[in-house]
């Protein structure tokens, strides 16, 4: 049965695809489509190391592994007539401010959905759940300090 939410303008719709109607024809943009916009935007801010939680993450590394990506993974999209709601989970590179990250995610997933998809973005909601420290990440020979 179709969830509906205030969030978005009165959908009846069963958050799958959003169709346009004109006199020209009808667009049909499937939800999961928004979904990978607003996962492109969040992606391309500085300090954004990934999407998704740590489950999210491990299944989208072995997907990077056989050579899938899932570009929309830690985005969840409501999706109305005219209007969308994102909700983001996100990893924040160490020492970036995060507060300054979110703003820029906020700022440029509005901005790639509104342009690239047609829809007004009522809200983008982040949940930062990690932090990258990239000297973790490193191999052990790579790592700073080590003898050669």
């Amino acid at each position: 049965m179709a969830s509906t939410s205030n969030r978005v303008d009165g959908t009846t719709s069963t958050g799958s695809v959003t169709t346009q109607v004109t006199s020209a024809g009808r667009t049909i943009i499937d939800d999961q489509v928004v979904a990978k916009v607003a996962g492109i935007a969040a992606r391309d801010v500085p300090g954004v190391f990934a999407l998704g939680g740590n489950a999210a993450r491990a299944f989208g590394a072995i997907r990077d592994a056989i050579g899938s990506s899932a570009l929309g993974q830690g985005v969840r999209v409501e999706v109305g007539e005219t209007q969308v709601a994102v909700d983001l989970t996100i990893v924040v590179d160490y020492p970036t401010p995060m507060m300054d990250v979110a703003s820029a995610v906020r700022a440029s997933v509005t901005k790639a959905v509104t342009e690239l998809v047609g829809l007004e973005v009522t809200e983008v909601n982040i949940a930062i759940n990690d932090v990258n420290i990239p000297a973790l990440n490193q191999a052990p020979d790579e790592a700073e300090g080590r003898v050669r």
